[in-house]
C-alpha cells in the first residue's frame, strides 16, 4: 500500500462512521430493528431465522450479506475469499438445496438465482453495498408465498436496505489487512426534512488474490436511497451501481492436492512460457518438441494461464406504501437492472491465429452477457373480521443475450478490461424471458390470538423463449420453454402453549422456471438435443416442517423437523452406448428427468443472554439428503439410488459468543461443517472441518467534532485451516479423484478497520 493511498485511507478514516440499525423485518417497505425482534421467529407459523446489525461484527466489514448467513441453521456457506464476495467461489445450500434453487430478494426486489453466470438478477454482494446491509430474514415453506422467485424450491433469503437516518450526519470507515487490502466507505445522510431523508454513499475496494500471482481485484460501489413519508404513506427510492473486476482462482483436484501441488496452487501468470509450454501438450495443438510440464503439474487441465469475470450493474427501484383505509393498505414496487458482463479464460489447445508464424498454443476465451430487466410488484392487504387478507402479483419483463467468443493474443497481458471484436464467435443466443405471479393469502387467528392459521396459493407461470443468432461456430437452439402451475397450496399453523412457548408447522409446494442463459440449461443445447427433450416437467419440491419455540428473558430456543421431496430433477446426459449414439433418434445428449430428491433433517437454535452486553448463539442441524432413483447414461446404470446428494453435509454446528460492555466489543464463532460428497455415486468426498472467526474493537465515542470514532480488529479463519471450500462440477464417479471440483479455502487473514461518525 504506498504512502499517498494510506494517508487518503487515515484521512477518510478520521471523518465518520455512524452504526444504523434499522432494517425492514419484512417484505414490507417500512423498516424495523431486527436486533430488537426475536431471532427466530416468534409467532410465525414456519421456521425464521434473521441476522440483524450486530452479527455482522465478527467478519470484516465489505462481507457479503450471504456469509454472514453462515452461523444459521441447516446453512452452509463457501467461499475462497474472506469476504464471501468472489462470485465464482461462493455458494450457499439450505437443506440439500443448492444456491440455485433457492430464492433471493433485496427489499423486494428480485435477484433471481445466484448463479455465477447469472441471466436473471445478481449477486447481494452487487445489489447493495454490504455497509448498508440492515439484516436478513431466510425462510421455508409459506414465507416463500409473495417473494418474486422463480427459483425458491429450497427456501426464501430476504435481505433488507437500511433506511435514511433521521439525524443529519455521516460514517466513513477505512479497512487495511493482509494481501494489500484496502476498502474506503464513505456515507452522509440528509436526517429529517419534513418527512423526508436520504443518504448517498460508496465504496471503494481493491485487495489482491491471496494465492500467487496475487493479481488485483477491485470493486467500486455507489448508493442512495431516500424516503418520504407522507401522512400515513410513505415512498421510497433506491439506488446501486456496481463495477466489479475479479481474478478468478484454479480449480483444484484431490488428485492435484496428493501430488504436492496444494491449496496455495493457482494459475500460471506470470510465468508465459510455462503455460505456453503446457499449453502444446493439449490435443488440438500438441507438438511433441514444445509440450512440457514441469513441477507436480501433469494435465493440462491442472493450470491455466489466468481467468477473470467483470460484472457492471445498474440497479433502480422505487416503491410506495399508500394507507388507503383503516383496514386497507397498498404496497407497489417498480424496478429496473441492466448488467454487462464479461468472464475469461485463457484457454491452452484453443489456437491464436492458427496457420500462421504468429500461431500460439492459447487464446482468450470469453463469455458475454447482458440482462436488461424491469419488472413490478403489488400487494394489497384488508382485514375483514378474523381475517388478515391479501393479494400479491410479480410481473417481470427480461432481454437476455449470453455469447461465447474467442480473441488472438501475442502474448501475456493484464485482462481487467472488457474485450472486443472477437476472432471467433462460438455461439450467441438471446433469450425473452417473462414472468407473471400471482399469490391470494389468509392470515385467520382464533381462541383469543393463541391460534393462527395462514393459508394460501400462488400461481407462477415463466415463459422463457430463445433465440439463436446465425453465424456462429456452434449451433444452438431457438424455441421456448414455460414453467407454469395454476395452483401451488401453502398453509402454515401455528399455536401459543403460553406467553413463551408455542409449536407451528406449514406445508408448502414451489415449482423452478427452467434455467436459462449461460447458466447450461435446457435451452441452451443444440436445436436436436431441445428437439429430443420435448414434454420435460419443472423441477417441483414439496416441504413440510413442524417444530416448537420457547422465550424467555435470558434465552430463545427453536426446534424444527422437516420432510422434503424434490422431483423433476434435471440432468443433461446420453442414456445410449457410444455404439447406439447416432444410430437411433433418442440416443442423443439432452435434459432428462433423473427422479426425485428425498430430505428430511432437524434444526436447533439456542440462544442464551446470561448478563447484559452478553450473548451466546448455537445452532446445530442434522440432514440426510438422498437421491431416489437410479438412472441410464451411457447405456448403463448409475447407482445413486440412496445415495446421499453432492454438497450436502449431514452434521453442522455454529457456536458465537459476543459480548459488547463500555464501548468494547468482541466476537468469536466457530462452525463445523461436515463431509461432503462431489460424485453422485459418493465414491469421492471431502472431509468435514471446523473454523473459526474473530472480531472486536472499542468505541471511542465522541470527541474532536465527531460523533464517534471506532477502531475494529477482524481475523477470517483464526487457526489458517486449510481445506476445500466450494465444490462445483459434480460427475456420477471419480475414481481416480481427477476432476477438477474444489475452490481451496483462503488461508488466515487480518483486517482492521478504523471508522468515524459525524
Amino acid at each position: 500500500m504506498n504512502l499517498q493511498r494510506l494517508s487518503f485511507a487515515i484521512t477518510l478514516a478520521l471523518c465518520t462512521n455512524h452504526a444504523f440499525a434499522e432494517a425492514a423485518a419484512d417484505s414490507g417497505a417500512s423498516a424495523q430493528t431486527l436486533d430488537t425482534i426475536s431471532v427466530i421467529g416468534q409467532g410465525q407459523t414456519r421456521q425464521v431465522q434473521r441476522i440483524g446489525e450486530v452479527d455482522k461484527q465478527v467478519l470484516p466489514p465489505g462481507s457479503s450479506g450471504q456469509k454472514i448467513l453462515d452461523r444459521l441453521p441447516g446453512v452452509s456457506v463457501q467461499s475462497n475469499d474472506a469476504f464471501g464476495a468472489n462470485e465464482e467461489s461462493q455458494t450457499i445450500s439450505l437443506r440439500g438445496f443448492d444456491k440455485t434453487r433457492l430464492g433471493y430478494t433485496l427489499d423486494g426486489i428480485p435477484l433471481g438465482d445466484n448463479s455465477y453466470g447469472n441471466y436473471n438478477g445478481l449477486s447481494i454482494a452487487r445489489a447493495i453495498i454490504a455497509e448498508n446491509l440492515g439484516g436478513a430474514e431466510l425462510s421455508q415453506g409459506i414465507g416463500s408465498l409473495g417473494v418474486a422467485s422463480t427459483s425458491n424450491l429450497g427456501g426464501a433469503i430476504q435481505y433488507f436496505s437500511q433506511d435514511p437516518s433521521t439525524v443529519f450526519g455521516g460514517r466513513a470507515s477505512v479497512t487495511v489487512g493482509d494481501d494489500n487490502q484496502r476498502r474506503g466507505y464513505l456515507r452522509v445522510d440528509t436526517g429529517d426534512l419534513n418527512g423526508f431523508s436520504a443518504y448517498v454513499s460508496g465504496v471503494h475496494q481493491d485487495a489482491d488474490m491471496w494465492a500467487a500471482p496475487h493479481q488485483n481485484q477491485t470493486t467500486r460501489q455507489f448508493n442512495a436511497k431516500a424516503v418520504w413519508n407522507v401522512g400515513d404513506h410513505r415512498f421510497g427510492a433506491f439506488i446501486a451501481t456496481s463495477r466489479a473486476s475479479q481474478a478468478n482462482y484454479a480449480y483444484l483436484s484431490k488428485s492435484m492436492l496428493q501430488r504436492g501441488l496444494g491449496y496455495d496452487w493457482n494459475i500460471y501468470a506470470p510465468d508465459w512460457d510455462r503455460a505456453v509450454a503446457a499449453a502444446y501438450c493439449a490435443p488440438a495443438t500438441f507438438d511433441a518438441t514444445r509440450c512440457a510440464f514441469s513441477g507436480d503439474v501433469n494435465s493440462i487441465d491442472d493450470a491455466y494461464y489466468q481467468s477473470r469475470a467483470l460484472r457492471d450493474d445498474n440497479l433502480y427501484s422505487l416503491d410506495a406504501s399508500l394507507h388507503l383505509g383503516d383496514e386497507l393498505n397498498l404496497k407497489l414496487l417498480a424496478y429496473h437492472h441492466d448488467n454487462r458482463g464479461q468472464g475469461h479464460w485463457w484457454a491452452p489447445g484453443q489456437p491464436s491465429y492458427p496457420g500462421t508464424d504468429r500461431m500460439l498454443p492459447i487464446s482468450i476465451r470469453s463469455t458475454n452477457y447482458t440482462i436488461d430487466r424491469q419488472g413490478l410488484t403489488a400487494a394489497l392487504s384488508w382485514n375483514v373480521g378474523i381475517h388478515e387478507l391479501e393479494a400479491g402479483l410479480w410481473f417481470e419483463q427480461n432481454d437476455h443475450n449470453v455469447e461465447r467468443n474467442f480473441y488472438y493474443i501475442d502474448g501475456p497481458f493484464l485482462d481487467d478490461t472488457y474485450l472486443k471484436n472477437p476472432d471467433r464467435r462460438l455461439f450467441d443466443q438471446d433469450f425473452d424471458i417473462r414472468t407473471r405471479q400471482f399469490y391470494v393469502q389468509d392470515r385467520m387467528r382464533f381462541l383469543d390470538q393463541r391460534l393462527t392459521v395462514d393459508i394460501g396459493i400462488k400461481s407462477p407461470n415463466t415463459r422463457m423463449r430463445a433465440t439463436a443468432k446465425p453465424g456462429t461456430e456452434q449451433k444452438l437452439a431457438s424455441g421456448t420453454l414455460t414453467a407454469k402451475e395454476s395452483l401451488l397450496p401453502q398453509l402454515g399453523v401455528g399455536f401459543k402453549l403460553n406467553a413463551n412457548n408455542e409449536l407451528f408447522a406449514s406445508y408448502a409446494e414451489n415449482i423452478a422456471a427452467f434455467v436459462g442463459g449461460g447458466s447450461g440449461g435446457p435451452l441452451q443445447v443444440s436445436p436436436e438435443s431441445f428437439a429430443a427433450s420435448a414434454g420435460l416437467e419443472p423441477e417441483k419440491s414439496k416441504t413440510f416442517e413442524a417444530g416448537f419455540r420457547t422465550f424467555g428473558s435470558k434465552y430463545q430456543a427453536s426446534l424444527a423437523a422437516y420432510h422434503v421431496m424434490f422431483d423433476n430433477r434435471l440432468l443433461s446426459l446420453n442414456p445410449c452406448t457410444s455404439i447406439e449414439v447416432g444410430t437411433r433418434p433418442e440416443c442423443i445428449t439432452r435434459f432428462i428427468n433423473v427422479g426425485s430428491v428425498k430430505s428430511h433433517g432437524a434444526e436447533l437454535t439456542f440462544i442464551l443472554k446470561p448478563t447484559q452486553g452478553l450473548q451466546w448463539y448455537n445452532a446445530l442441524s442434522w440432514n440426510k439428503t438422498t437421491y431416489e432413483d437410479d438412472y441410464l447414461s451411457g447405456g448403463a446404470i448409475v447407482p445413486v439410488a440412496g445415495k446421499i446428494t453432492v454438497d450436502t453435509p449431514q452434521r453442522m454446528a455454529s457456536s458465537e459468543l459476543s459480548w459488547n460492555r463500555d464501548g468494547w466489543f468482541a466476537s468469536l464463532r466457530g462452525k463445523y461443517t461436515g463431509k461432503r460428497y462431489y460424485t453422485y455415486t459418493n465414491d469421492q468426498s471431502v472431509p468435514g472441518v471446523t473454523t473459526f472467526d474473530a472480531g472486536g474493537g472499542y468505541s471511542f465515542g465522541p470527541g474532536m467534532g465527531l460523533q464517534n470514532v471506532k477502531v475494529s480488529l477482524n481475523v477470517t479463519n483464526l487457526t489458517n485451516k486449510r481445506y476445500a471450500g466450494q465444490l462445483s462440477s459434480f460427475a456420477p464417479t471419480d475414481p481416480n479423484g481427477t476432476r477438477y471440483s474444489i475452490h481451496a479455502s483462503a488461508p488466515r487473514q487480518i483486517f482492521m478497520t478504523v471508522g468515524a461518525e459525524f
